[in-house]
């Protein structure tokens, strides 16, 4: 009898991560959300281009762009924006086969992001928005620590925080990636988006919260 085939690496991983899973399998329709910062570079690259380019979506883990939080456990950090894992998609991801939009901030209207956005082979749609103002910011210093709320001072532009000028700041290479990451979950946590130049919101309608 012949000795029998050792399983490949793959198989053994799949083996590994079945063997510590539970529950049934997610239905296969659900839509799934892959985030990124669509402004951030990737080997000198911008990651947009690349994606143009390469016609796939490509990981954090292989891009190396990723910051993701190490405590999603039980008793790791209590905080909605601290709970969630962060796992990494292998196998191909086509931008014209399975990417149903690109979806962006509104503070990338008219920027280098969108042209490179507008490169892709699928649509290009824009979400409310995440806007944070600093005197607001300034009411959670408890949130994050007032470092980040301070840092977030810094870096605001007109009193404003917003993807994109935070964006900004981490290419200027003064900031630590990791901090600035904290200032995002500030405006990610506690922004809204705002209403046009010279509209008034109604102060009796609650803002949409990010």
């Amino acid at each position: 009898m012949s000795a029998p085939t050792p399983a490949s690496p793959q198989e053994q991983a799949l083996r590994h991560v079945e063997a510590r899973s539970s529950g049934d399998p997610l239905d296969p329709r659900s839509r799934v959300t892959l985030n990124f910062h669509p402004d951030r570079s990737a080997g000198g690259r911008q990651i947009l281009l690349r994606l143009a380019d390469d016609g796939v979506y490509l990981s954090q883990f292989v891009t190396g762009t990723s910051n993701g939080g190490l405590t999603a456990h039980p008793g790791g950090d209590p905080d909605l924006l601290d709970d969630y894992i962060e796992a990494q998609v292998h196998g191909p991801v086509r931008l014209d086969r399975d990417v149903e939009a690109l979806v962006l901030d509104p503070s990338y209207r008219g920027t280098a992001v969108e042209a490179a956005a507008r490169r892709l082979p699928c649509p290009v749609e824009w979400h409310s928005g995440f806007r944070l103002t600093i005197e607001h910011l300034w009411r959670h210093p408890n949130y994050r620590g007032q470092e980040y709320v301070a840092l977030g001072a810094e870096i605001a532009v007109d009193g404003l925080l917003d993807p994109r000028i935070i964006g900004d700041a981490v290419r200027t290479g003064r900031y630590g990636v990791q901090a600035l990451k904290k200032v995002w979950h500030c405006v990610a946590r506690f922004g809204s988006s705002l209403p046009p130049a010279g509209e008034i919101p109604d102060p009796h309608r609650p803002a949409s919260a990010a």
